[in-house]
Formats: structure tokens, C-alpha cells, sequence
């Protein structure tokens, strides 16, 4: 078994020792189709399998019934949620493995069959002109409603809220969804934030929001389990459209963020091609690994060859991996033994039960059979 590669390296990520720097990326999975958003036997299963992984990021978790837009995705708001969740950390735990819940709340990516016929809320009265994945189908999303500074002030105490959840649930940190289009990213963007108050205008103003949240978790634990996940040139997708003052406004985000003693930055490479738009960066891992001074994990369609290279180039101390993960419980395994991967089945990605889920076989298994 090869453990040369740079992947299969140990990292140390705050007071955490991880066993190596193939990490499982957040991915909404949808398998929580009961009235309270809960997560059951099948999802402590599921990660338990994968525990392998350096850390395991868990599928979004929403903060607050107004934080929901996808149909079946677990919160981590309720009491009935948290202790639902302690079978997931347990069966980790057991496994040997580390697990952070990423906090999530999707703002104006939503509709109002979630919100009981309510208007989903935003930084302004924006509509991303994008598709919600209701009970009863996909709808055409709606335009959002302004937050009101109260609003704000209250997204910051569920967000504060689940992360006191995710501790006592046995989570070894959280991951701040800031990301992909979703309410933090709204007020990043000048696209989608029209503020003319302290939440708006100047980039400083637009990127206020999430040191506040981060102020505010830091205040129920420790700050070096605490992560923060960005996409700076996420355009066309999610509702989400660049312009010239998007890179510079997640400039002054990464920069700043090297005043907290957070436990990693997890970035994505552009979803989509953005090498004909002026104003984005299509090398997300060049342009911030030299401005952020802590741990940074890079994401976006890496396989191990490109994942190993990264590393060893310096450009990053972990890559996530996401439908990989999918369909190889034991990634890390094979990784090692550089054996060959299992397809996914993209038509399970979000249907309940076991069936596209929990039943992936082990390389073990695959050669038992």
C-alpha cells in the first residue's frame, strides 16, 4: 500500500490530527424525507462508511425553517435535529473518523411553497431566476424579499444557534456555508446585494455579514473548528453573476479572514468556464494561496492525480472530493492501492432511501464478489 502520495499525508488542522488530506466534500443528498428534517439510520451509515476520508464535511444543514430551498435536507435547528445527529458523529467516531456539519441557509435560492406561502428572503428583493426543487416538482424561483436589519441580526443567531447544536450533536466543528450562490454569497455579490444601509454598497458592507456570523459562533466554541467555504467565481449557476468588483470583494474576504484562527478555507475552482469573462479568476488556487496564510482546501473535480499534484505544488494542504465519495465509501483506499473507481448513478444523487446511498460496495467487497 502506497502512502507516499501527498494526499495520504497527515495534516494537522487546529488541535485536530487528521490522517490525510483526502476530505469528503459537503453534498445535499436528500434522504431526510420525514416531517422534521431529520437525519436516521441510514445517514449514520452513510458517513460511518466514509469515514476514512481525512474529514468528512457534511451534507448542508439548515440553520432555520427560513433557511430551507431543497426538499428533504436535514436542519440543525430543533432539538429533535440535534439529537438525531449524534447517531451520525458516533458511527464516525466509532469508525475513526473526524466530521464537521456545514451550516446552510439558501436565502432567495428557495420558494414559497417552503415558507408557507412567504416570500424567501435575500440581502435585496432579488429573483436569481433559477429553479427550486419543491414537494411538488421544480418552480421557477420568485423574487426574494429584502432582509430587514432585524432579519439580519436573527439569520446571525441561528447561525450562532446551530453551531451551538452542532456541539452538543458531537460534531468536531462546523463549516459556514458562504458559498455556491447561497444567502452569505447574496450579500457578497454586488449582483445581488442593492443594500444602500451597513449591509450594502462598499465591498467592506457586503462582506460584513460573515464576520459577524463568525463572531458570533466563535462565542459558543472554538474558533479553530470553524471553517469557511467560498466560491469566488461562481457565475451563471445558482442565480449568481460576477462583475468587476466580485474578485476584489473576495479579496478583502480572504485577507481578512487571516485574523481568525479558523480551521481551514475551503474554495471552490470555477464551476463553469470562466476564461472569456474579464473581471473572474479561473485559478482560484494560485490566486489565494498565496493571500491566506492558513489551512486551505481546494474543491471542484479533482481526481487523485490532480489532487496529489496541487499539493505538492504548494497551491494547497487538502482537496475535497465529492461524487467520488459518492460511489467509493473507501476512496482513501483505493487512493492507496491506486485501484480503479466506481461510476456513480447520478439518478439516486437525491432519492430516498438506501439505493444510491448506502449500498456502493468497498473495493473488499467488489473483489470478494
Amino acid at each position: 500500500m502506497s502512502i507516499t502520495q501527498a494526499l495520504l499525508q497527515p495534516i494537522q488542522v487546529g488541535d485536530l490530527q487528521l490522517k490525510n488530506r483526502v476530505w469528503m466534500a459537503p453534498m445535499t443528498r436528500s434522504r431526510a424525507n420525514n416531517p422534521e428534517n431529520k437525519v436516521f439510520d441510514i445517514h449514520a451509515k452513510y458517513y460511518a462508511q466514509r469515514a476514512s476520508a481525512g474529514l468528512i464535511i457534511s451534507e448542508g444543514s439548515q440553520i432555520s425553517p427560513k433557511a430551507v430551498g431543497y426538499i428533504n435536507t436535514p436542519g440543525i435547528y430543533s432539538e429533535a435535529q440535534t439529537e438525531a445527529w449524534k447517531q451520525v458523529t458516533q458511527a464516525v467516531h466509532e469508525a475513526g473518523g473526524h466530521i464537521f456539519i456545514q451550516l446552510w441557509h439558501v436565502g432567495r435560492m428557495s420558494h414559497p411553497d417552503f415558507h408557507g406561502g412567504e416570500l424567501p428572503l435575500s440581502a435585496s428583493a432579488t429573483n436569481p431566476n433559477s429553479k427550486s426543487y419543491t414537494p411538488q416538482g421544480f418552480k421557477d424561483t420568485v423574487t426574494a424579499k429584502e432582509m430587514t436589519l432585524e432579519e439580519i441580526k436573527q439569520t446571525i443567531a441561528d447561525f450562532k444557534n446551530g453551531a451551538k447544536n452542532a456541539m452538543e450533536a458531537g460534531f468536531d466543528g462546523i463549516e459556514i456555508h458562504s458559498s455556491n450562490g447561497y444567502l452569505l454569497h447574496q450579500f457578497f455579490n454586488a449582483t445581488s446585494n442593492h443594500r444602500t444601509d451597513e449591509y450594502g454598497g462598499s465591498i467592506e458592507n457586503r462582506a460584513k455579514i460573515l464576520f459577524e456570523v463568525i463572531d458570533a459562533i466563535k462565542e459558543v466554541m472554538p474558533e479553530n473548528r470553524i471553517g469557511v467555504r467560498l466560491n469566488p467565481s461562481l457565475h451563471g449557476v445558482f442565480g449568481m453573476t460576477m462583475d468587476e468588483e466580485t474578485i476584489p470583494t473576495f479579496d478583502y474576504i480572504v485577507t481578512k479572514l487571516n485574523k481568525y484562527n479558523l480551521a481551514y478555507l475551503h474554495l471552490s475552482e470555477p464551476f463553469t468556464d470562466v476564461s472569456e469573462i474579464p473581471f473572474a479568476e479561473p485559478n482560484i488556487a494560485e490566486r489565494y494561496r498565496p493571500l491566506y496564510k492558513g489551512t486551505l482546501v481546494i474543491n471542484s473535480a479533482f481526481d487523485q492525480e490532480k489532487g496529489n499534484q496541487i499539493i505538492e505544488a504548494g497551491l494547497a494542504d487538502a482537496v475535497a472530493f465529492g461524487k467520488p465519495f459518492i460511489s467509493n465509501p473507501d476512496l482513501v483506499e483505493r487512493f492507496a492501492e491506486n485501484a480503479p473507481l466506481s461510476e456513480w448513478d447520478q439518478s439516486t444523487f437525491y432519492t430516498p432511501g438506501e439505493k444510491g446511498f448506502t449500498d456502493y460496495p468497498s473495493l473488499k467487497k467488489e473483489q470478494v464478489g
